[in-house]
């Protein structure tokens, strides 16, 4: 299940862009001061951060994020972060829960961008000075950078365990390289799209339907809640570059009995998208895939789509509720 947090209570940073740090854009801990108790890779993660009560290994409790030993020379724990892909920071997420007795006093982060791994000549710039944590609970911090970066040096001042860390920013896409000709996924996560608003995710976020790859599992995509009330649920996501679409497809991969019933797409080309007027003006933008009926754990393949030329981005409405585990949206970039 997702964490609950509404997404109206989190800061603009965060609901406007996408997690640099994920495991599935390739980014991982190139590496680290000390890992004694928990694996700094773990703070990566996806799911919330659990606390499994009675759980012990090798190294003593159990705990579901990264943890350092305690530091007795004075120093200070860190480590080293690789983004799959270059990207623009827009704000830190630092998440402490279930880290009471044992969480850093503070944490500062700096970023370098290099075509190779950091090393003592590495010319490091800070993001996030050195700031006060508390125990318990999510952290979260601005950065005012328009750089592109690569890499992140994370600091525990001087020693402990954060249980996530999420990198919000965009990617660094040069789209004057890419091809006008070819056909590429313009709502994928790696191309630059996002989801940036829905009416529920109870099970699952809908960011999980553009992620590179198929679903693991059937946590891995949007579900929503089961509807008791008239009406269907949506999303709303914002295409990597504005382009012409020529095929869709939906993966219900997983989902076999609370797959949707139905599913249908509108689009539009926004060129300079308000959050809160998209929700509105999505109820009328036109049809891109009229109602098209669906089925358990397949794949559907829609090329029969009405001719709305470029678009900057869809609003996913399933019929009334359920879970869909990936949405592909095939085409060709293109200017509005």
């Amino acid at each position: 299940m997702q964490d609950p947090k509404s997404a109206t209570a989190l800061p603009d940073f965060v609901r406007d862009s996408i997690d640099l740090a994920q495991p599935c854009l390739g980014s991982r801990v190139i590496a680290v001061s000390d890992e004694f108790f928990a694996p700094a890779e773990r703070m990566l993660q996806p799911d919330p951060p659990r606390f499994i009560d009675g759980k012990y290994d090798d190294h003593g409790k159990w705990m579901d994020g990264w943890e350092t030993r305690r530091r007795r020379d004075g120093g200070e724990d860190w480590a080293i972060l690789q983004l799959g892909r270059a990207g623009r920071i827009h704000g830190f997420e630092v998440d402490t829960r279930h880290f009471t007795g044992n969480y850093p006093p503070a944490i500062s982060i700096q970023a370098c961008h290099s075509t190779q791994a950091p090393d003592q000549q590495t010319a490091w710039a800070e993001l996030l000075p050195i700031h006060p944590l508390g125990p318990d609970q999510q952290h979260y911090f601005s950065v005012e950078s328009a750089q592109t970066w690569t890499h992140l040096r994370i600091r525990l001042h001087p020693d402990g365990g954060i249980a996530r860390l999420r990198v919000y920013g965009e990617l660094a896409i040069d789209w004057s390289k890419v091809d006008a000709a070819e056909t590429i996924d313009l709502a994928a996560l790696e191309n630059g799209g996002r989801a940036i608003a829905w009416n529920d995710a109870h099970f699952g976020h809908p960011s999980n339907l553009i992620k590179p790859g198929k679903g693991v599992n059937m946590g891995d995509g949007w579900e929503t809640r089961r509807r008791r009330e008239p009406g269907h649920d949506w999303c709303l996501l914002a295409l990597g570059h504005a382009g012409v679409i020529e095929e869709i497809e939906v993966d219900t991969a997983f989902f076999k009995g609370n797959y949707p019933a139905a599913c249908s797409i509108q689009a539009a080309c926004i060129e300079q998208p308000l959050r809160e007027a998209l929700i509105t003006q999505s109820m009328f933008w036109p049809e891109l895939l009229p109602r098209q009926a669906l089925s358990a754990d397949r794949v559907a393949r829609f090329r029969d789509l009405k001719e709305l030329g470029p678009v900057t981005h869809l609003r996913l409405n399933i019929h009334p509720d359920g879970g869909i585990s990936r949405l592909r949206v095939y085409g060709r970039v293109a200017k509005c």
